[in-house]
């Protein structure tokens, strides 16, 4: 695999009740280059007793890196709480502590275009020299491509990007063929994984986001052809992250969701992207 587009196992998929050492483990094990943590992921690490010291020491164990930080929200609001606002000083912390560069933001609340690219401004520029990846969510404020291209675009900030998921992709109604070589250019990573055929009710939808997604290549969705437009756009992504959210593949256990998820994601990248195995 990529050493320059690390495969990265997503902090969902790995779940939440397992510790640091566990996740560090199984996803070595199972061949992934990458781990991702959200804010929460890395909060549990403290709170097992573990220092920064601690988490790159294990982290060298085992020879991986943390490649994917994530999750600010919350960023558009007039009042921010301070809860927010210490989250998103985590995130800044984890980028200088793993190095790595980009965070992955997004936003429930639906605001106006011109208000909501104001407000991507004013975190971007609290951001400093880390990138902000915004991530469209069909059941979200930033709904789609259309809207998250409006924001990025509106917001005048070099460190402002977007980050683009096979699910939200295809439950917003996407076409594979709609992001352009422009748009391209502003997509800092991607993570993959496939979806039923069906999708869950609207006013139910997230709950499948969070809960019933499939590993890349083993649903109705095509991932292939989503990482085929990835690449023919000329997306050159910082990380490929794998989020597969999903209960049933975690109920066998940490091991075994990272094997599970890491095995078809590779079938999936021989197929589309074969460069990407090559490197």
């Amino acid at each position: 695999m990529s050493k320059k587009n690390p495969i990265t196992v997503s902090s969902w998929t790995l779940g939440d009740v397992c510790s640091f050492e566990e996740r560090v483990k199984a996803a070595k094990e199972a061949g992934y280059e990458g781990i991702g943590l959200r804010a929460e992921t890395y909060v549990d690490a403290l709170a097992e007793g573990l220092h920064d010291e601690d988490i790159l020491a294990i982290l060298d164990k085992y020879n991986i890196k943390v490649t994917e930080v994530e999750y600010i929200t919350l960023w558009a609001e007039e009042e921010r709480s301070y809860e927010q606002m210490y989250k998103e000083q985590i995130c800044f912390h984890m980028c200088d502590l793993f190095g790595v560069g980009h965070i992955n933001a997004g936003l429930m609340e639906d605001y106006p275009v011109d208000y909501t690219a104001q407000k991507l401004k004013e975190l971007c520029q609290r951001a400093g020299k880390y990138i902000i990846g915004v991530e469209p969510m069909p059941y979200s404020g930033i709904p789609n491509l259309e809207k998250a291209w409006a924001v990025v675009e509106g917001s005048g900030c070099d460190n402002a990007a977007m980050i683009l998921d096979t699910w939200h992709w295809v439950r917003a109604d996407q076409p594979y063929n709609l992001l352009t070589k422009e748009q391209a250019k502003k997509v800092i990573s991607i993570q993959i994984n496939d979806a039923y055929e069906r999708p869950y009710a609207a006013s139910i939808l997230r709950d499948e986001s969070m809960h019933d997604r499939l590993a890349p290549g083993t649903g109705s969705k095509d991932t292939a052809g989503f990482l085929k437009m990835i690449k023919d756009a000329g997306v050159d992504p910082k990380v490929i992250g794998v989020e597969v959210i999903s209960d049933e593949i975690l109920s066998h256990g940490v091991a075994e969701a990272a094997a599970y998820t890491y095995e078809h994601t590779a079938k999936v990248i021989a197929e589309a992207w074969p460069e990407m195995s090559a490197e």
